[in-house]
């Protein structure tokens, strides 16, 4: 699915190394690797000398971190941030990692997630003095953590993480250390990696890959770990709560490549395309995935259901960052320029069209229509996820619930409005069983709140939403 066209768009990606000469340019390669993950800002914050030095920017990794500025940053330790905007907003101001310069300290920090009650929080602290420099959510704990009672920064970072609430993957370095945080719930991927000598922590293990790092394991919820040039500890700064990874993750986000909690991304997504030819049999005489994350899942029910797989829609990989934006005009533009139906593949045949979800439905009306003006006799929508009925309020930009076209419309109604001859979602159930992940109970360690409203952390919003309690 074409995320950037769709509106479903994760917030950014996470990168840092503690104890590297090169740290600036393994930094570089570790956020060009996640750069799916956020295409509008971008960041990194050097520790060289007992100082940190900042440089970001609006933009791609590569228009942003040129050869000139990485000629002139160096150090042994960084932190890296590619960000899309939802909570708080665009503008330099909320690039990150953002940097804050004390009178007894320099602090750097990036984050992953949304944090829920930031409201409620910065409301407490104006209140108590505090003036916050940018609208995003991540400046709140750099205010918890300035204010807290502890002596200790370590012990001020707990006091700070344990009032937030929501999903955080949070990178907070000085000069002296680095500290890597997980929310209770672990709804965001990091993992920890080690280069030679040097740790490295990344949203998604492809990033590890990319610089030579060898995984060492996933981040632990409520976990907080602590590095610098002695070596790494562990400690805890919340109990693990019922754990709760976005399944978006597997369905749409992290690359194929990527690995969360030992499964591997491209494998989930053949799964739940393997599960769709077992809940749904199309009789037809081809699929084809929407690219890029759509492909897997199609492969996975062309195996399955032995219908013959086919690239029927093609993906214009040079088009300009000018329709990667978050504006429904340009998403809505920017569907023809992105995909084009190979009409060799498609033309007099009943084509099966495999998506990782639906959104709004304009985009996948566009492609449907694209696919019978190619020539195809029938299109049969097939979607390796459930319909998202639900706002996510931890990071993903669809928390107006108005938006979303499964919690307005029938399964019928939206195959109407696409134009579909039949369109077919991926049960809850089937989800999670397909994803497989190695933890026991009813959702398996997955948050399903996008598909069944039952969110695992407390809401503040005016809707009435459940929660679980864990």
């Amino acid at each position: 699915m074409l995320a950037e066209l769709k509106g479903l768009n994760e917030e950014c990606g996470l990168f840092g190394i503690w104890g590297h000469p090169d740290a600036a340019q393994v930094t570089y390669y570790g956020l060009h690797s996640l750069q799916h993950r956020g295409q509008e800002g971008t960041g990194m914050v050097l520790a060289n000398e007992q100082k940190l030095t900042s440089v970001k920017g609006e933009g791609l990794v590569t228009e942003v971190l040129t050869a000139e500025k990485m000629q002139t940053l160096s150090g042994n330790a960084a932190i890296g941030h590619v960000r899309y905007t939802t909570a708080g907003g665009g503008g330099l101001e909320n690039v990150q990692p953002l940097l804050f310069n004390f009178q007894s300290e320099s602090m750097a920090m990036a984050h992953n997630g949304n944090i829920v009650n930031a409201d409620q929080l910065k409301s407490q602290l104006e209140s108590q003095g505090s003036i916050f420099h940018s609208t995003s959510d991540t400046e709140v704990l750099a205010h918890l953590i300035r204010k807290g009672g502890s002596a200790e920064l370590k012990g001020r970072i707990k006091d700070g993480l344990n009032s937030l609430k929501g999903a955080y993957a949070y990178l907070i370095m000085t000069d002296s250390e680095l500290f890597v945080a997980m929310d209770p719930n672990g709804l965001r991927p990091l993992s920890l990696g080690l280069l030679g000598d040097a740790y490295v922590v990344a949203s998604e293990t492809c990033a590890l890959d990319i610089v030579g790092a060898e995984f060492i394991r996933d981040i632990e919820p409520g976990e907080l770990l602590i590095i610098n040039d002695k070596g790494i500890v562990s400690e805890r700064f919340a109990a693990c709560k019922q754990r709760s990874m976005c399944t978006m993750e597997y369905v749409y986000f992290s690359r194929p490549d990527s690995n969360i909690d030992g499964i591997n991304v491209h494998t989930a997504r053949k799964n739940l395309g393997k599960q769709l030819a077992v809940e749904k049999y199309i009789d037809a005489d081809v699929v084809t995935g929407v690219p890029d994350s759509g492909n897997s899942a199609a492969i996975g029910y062309a195996e399955a259901s032995g219908i013959p797989y086919e690239m029927g829609l093609l993906k214009n990989r040079y088009v300009g960052r000018t329709f990667i934006q978050p504006s429904q005009s340009l998403r809505e533009q920017g569907v023809k320029m992105k995909l084009s139906p190979v009409r060799g593949v498609v033309d007099g045949k009943r084509v099966v069209m495999v998506d990782d979800s639906i959104v709004r439905g304009t985009t996948s009306k566009r492609i449907v229509q694209m696919l019978k003006d190619a020539g195809a006799k029938e299109v049969h929508v097939l979607i390796s996820s459930p319909p998202i009925k639900n706002p996510c309020f931890y990071g993903i930009d669809t928390s107006d619930k108005d938006e979303l076209i499964a919690a307005k419309k029938s399964v019928e109604e939206i195959r109407e409005l696409i134009g579909a001859d039949s369109l077919t979602f991926l049960s809850v159930e089937g989800t999670v069983e397909a994803i497989g992940r190695p933890f026991e109970g009813e959702n398996r360690g997955q948050c399903l709140a996008c598909f069944n409203g039952k969110y695992p952390t407390e809401i503040y919003s005016d809707q009435e939403i459940d929660y679980i309690k864990c």
